[in-house]
């Protein structure tokens, strides 16, 4: 929705359920939490007793009496709480929605996923199908330049140049589901690179084609300018805070007065300044058990820091204080599956994060429940009332004093349904430590291998996943270039080869630009190839020095490197999986074989790429 679209029908939904609620349907059973504190999303009960029944809430109060058919959990010491909503994610299997209700968050605003995946998942919640796994509402695909941010993923999205596309690229992402629009305004300067970003005047006009079709819109941002440009711009919201400086004044004012939200992800923002900010979840005790081998190595990566960048995270902490002083509305959110995070846990250490920075716990509990309910329409969640949906979340202590409380965790509801966490604590503990094997191998991989780069059919597909793309630096912000074409006179008297020319510009270490292979039908999706050993391909090239990337799961957004010198003859050359930092081939995202890191332009060709 729109700015301030909606608000007034949401408090007559509200009202009218409150007004019209009906007696408990015969048949149902219910479940009663007896003599606990109660945080509703607004204020704390001291002591209530809360009952279930037909998955919603259906009195809440401390004289409600106790149904003679009910199961009853005592509350004595425990503190029970709205299902978490984490206000910012990416998802990319069913997997990680399933993690994030094992940590109590019950719905996730997902800011970035392919469409039909989105779709699938809503369409199967909104029928019932999803009592295991958090909710998942969607942005879809982005709206960024071309080349610019969410581009360098390994599979095509449509972008956008001009405001005169605004509306029909809108209309687009809401014919594919998207709930609300995500837009991306940030050139990389924060960071020390650069990629290509929407103009002024694009951004105003994706904003205003948002609101015109009733959808809010939220803008990815990372300096102050850039913030300070969306808001005049119109946006709901901010994805992330500027990590450069430190607002004035006038800001926050206008901040407040166009009623913006701001949802700060200081969990990323945190690691993208050099910490894995979810280390110390590794170790709580209340944590630990349920963390799964793929899931603790999330946690302790962070991203690379770059010492000639402007980014700080002392800036965002000392951002968040003067917003929250002010009364500008924060949303909890994670940015999950970044280095330094993941699904569920990490808003955890959100939760820690925001009141560090200087939101009271009651503050930072509301940021992660009724404040998103509320900024993006989800009328029946975030707040424990009667004839609300029956998400909720039972811990020990005071979460309302000691925040991180909200990790002791006793129970979790979905829709009045309890979650079996402790069958979850079993198959997290079981899995393989490499990853999750979200995917059995594929049927084109057998023992004996499978070839995926032949090209003599004259095209880039491939017997199994997404075959052949471009990939280049601008995934870190470089400005190296590849082109692809598949020509005549392949390796060993085959037919066709695929080509691979480009330029590496200078200016990043670890500069390329070639030829990236993606296993999987969903972009970096992890594949299990552990039935072969690993790589084989023949190649030429012009002398230079080449590199294989290994992308896994386990590695995080940084891949495992291997090279080889190429000249003018065609030969082969092999590498296992274990030669890529002692990877077992179980969760493999994409295989790259490109130029660079030295600057100057290259020719690669490649041709009869196997698994072998």
């Amino acid at each position: 929705m729109g700015k301030g679209v909606g608000r007034t029908g949401f408090a007559a939904v509200v009202v009218g359920v409150l007004l019209g609620l009906a007696a408990p349907v015969r048949g149902q059973e219910a479940t009663v939490i007896r003599g606990v504190r109660v945080f509703d999303g607004a204020r704390v009960i001291p002591s209530a007793t809360v009952v279930i029944r037909g998955g919603r809430i259906a009195a809440v109060g401390p004289g409600v009496d106790v149904p003679p058919d009910a199961e009853v959990v005592e509350g004595a010491g425990r503190t029970l709480l709205p299902g978490l909503i984490d206000a910012h994610t990416h998802t990319f299997a069913p997997q990680m929605l399933e993690a994030a209700l094992a940590f109590g968050v019950t719905a996730q605003l997902d800011m970035f996923t392919p469409p039909a995946l989105a779709a699938r998942w809503r369409a199967e919640q909104e029928a019932g199908g999803a009592d295991t796994r958090a909710d998942l509402f969607s942005a879809g695909i982005v709206a960024t330049a071309p080349g610019g941010h969410g581009t360098e993923y390994g599979f095509p999205i449509p972008t956008i140049a001009a405001p005169e596309a605004a509306q029909a690229f809108v209309d687009a992402r809401i014919a594919e589901g998207s709930d609300y629009i995500k837009i991306i305004y940030d050139d990389g300067a924060a960071y020390g690179v650069q990629f290509p970003t929407l103009d002024v005047a694009t951004l105003r006009a994706v904003v205003a084609a948002a609101h015109a079709r009733g959808k809010l819109a939220v803008v990815h941002i990372a300096t102050l300018r850039d913030a300070r440009e969306a808001v005049v711009a119109g946006a709901d919201g901010l994805a992330h805070l500027w990590v450069d400086s430190v607002p004035g004044d006038a800001l926050i004012r206008e901040m407040r007065a166009r009623d913006v939200f701001v949802i700060p992800t200081l969990t990323v923002l945190e690691s993208v300044t050099g910490r894995a900010s979810g280390a110390a979840l590794v170790d709580d005790a209340r944590m630990a058990p349920f963390l799964g081998p793929e899931q603790r190595q999330q946690l302790m990566q962070h991203f690379p820091r770059n010492p000639a960048a402007p980014a700080s995270f002392d800036a965002a902490r000392e951002s968040l204080a003067r917003l929250a002083e002010a009364g500008v509305r924060i949303l909890a959110g994670t940015d999950a599956p970044n280095p330094g995070t993941t699904h569920g846990a990490s808003i955890h250490r959100e939760l820690e994060l925001l009141v560090a920075a200087g939101l009271p716990p009651v503050e930072a509990l509301r940021a992660a429940t009724a404040a998103p309910a509320a900024a993006f329409g989800l009328e029946e969640r975030g707040r424990i009332a009667p004839g609300r949906r029956a998400d909720l979340l039972l811990v020990e202590g005071d979460p309302t004093t000691d925040i991180t409380a909200t990790r002791a965790i006793v129970r979790i509801w979905k829709a009045g349904r309890a979650f079996d966490r402790e069958g979850y604590r079993h198959r997290a503990a079981s899995r393989p430590a490499t990853a999750a094997r979200e995917a059995s191998a594929p049927a084109a991989i057998q023992p004996g291998g499978a070839i995926i780069g032949a090209f003599d059919h004259g095209a880039l597909d491939a017997p199994l996943g997404r075959g052949w793309v471009e990939t280049t630096d601008a995934l870190m912000g470089g400005r190296s270039t590849a082109v692809l074409d598949v020509v005549a006179g392949g390796a060993a008297g085959t037919s066709h080869a695929l080509r691979i020319t480009g330029e590496i510009a200078a200016g990043l270490p670890f500069a390329w630009g070639g030829a990236m292979f993606v296993p999987g039908e969903r972009p970096m999706a992890p594949v299990d190839l552990s039935a072969v050993r690993g790589l084989r391909f023949h190649a030429r090239g012009d002398g230079g020095r080449y590199r294989v990337l290994l992308f896994t799961r386990k590695g995080g957004q940084a891949p495992a490197v291997r090279s080889f010198t190429a000249d003018s003859t065609w030969r082969e050359y092999a590498f296992a999986w274990s030669d890529f930092n002692g990877s077992d081939g179980s969760d493999v995202m994409a295989i790259a074989i490109v130029g660079g890191p030295t600057p100057g332009p290259y020719t690669l060709w490649i041709d009869q790429v196997t698994l072998h």
